[in-house]
């Protein structure tokens, strides 16, 4: 697996059916510590309206893959891996776009069935999100989400250190097993982005989504 997968795992996500609460549950009842944690983070991160800084990808077989990504509440988001790559996902508020630079091609999803939609909202409410697991350590807590997908059930992993509340790292499992895994750093909050890093270029050629 590869930084393919990303790519791969949003083409599938495309045909989520638009339903709220698929059925998910957690396999024991959240504590009072554990659901404070969820509010806490969920209110911290909803005040942060935007975030720059890098990325680390790393998948399955170990490939790594670095690049910067942008993010302004709600539903913007910017990933541009380093090169020699020239791809990019792009959230304009109304979609995802996957972009080619080089082709100079784009192909888009909708908004609400995309892997960390619910960490774009205006204000974070992981109550309202299929809830399947929590975990804490002395240093971090984990939020996992689910979604059923024509793939499978696809699980992403909320990493939040648990001092700041901030967003550390996220990781996407595929029904597979297969696993890749963003970490965050260098991190800036609440700073100014350009509006033109949330453009898409008109002229780009529309194609259909390849999934993999």
């Amino acid at each position: 697996m590869n930084r393919r997968t990303l790519l791969s795992s949003i083409a599938a996500l495309a045909f989520l059916p638009l339903t709220a609460r698929l059925g998910f549950a957690l396999d024991r009842p959240l504590t009072a510590e554990e659901e404070q944690m969820i509010r806490e983070i969920g209110t911290h991160n909803s005040a942060i309206r935007t975030m720059a800084g890098r990325f680390l990808q790393i998948d399955s077989q170990g490939g790594r893959s670095e690049g910067t990504f942008f993010l302004e509440r709600p539903s913007r988001i910017r990933f541009r891996y380093n090169p020699p790559s020239r791809e990019e996902i792009i959230s304009v508020g109304r979609g995802f776009y996957v972009v080619d630079r080089r082709e100079q091609t784009q192909y888009a999803y909708p908004q609400d069935r995309i892997p960390l939609r619910q960490f774009l909202d205006s204000e974070i409410n992981f109550f309202n999100t299929n809830i399947v697991a929590v975990s804490s350590s002395a240093d971090y807590f984990t939020i996992t989400l689910a979604d059923d997908t024509p793939i499978g059930v696809v699980e992403v992993s909320l990493v939040f250190d648990s001092a700041s509340k901030d967003l550390v790292q996220w990781s996407l499992v595929e029904p597979s097993g297969a696993e890749l895994t963003f970490s965050l750093y260098d991190v800036q909050k609440n700073v100014e982005i350009p509006r033109s890093y949330f453009y898409i270029d008109p002229t780009y050629r529309s194609v259909e989504p390849q999934i993999r």
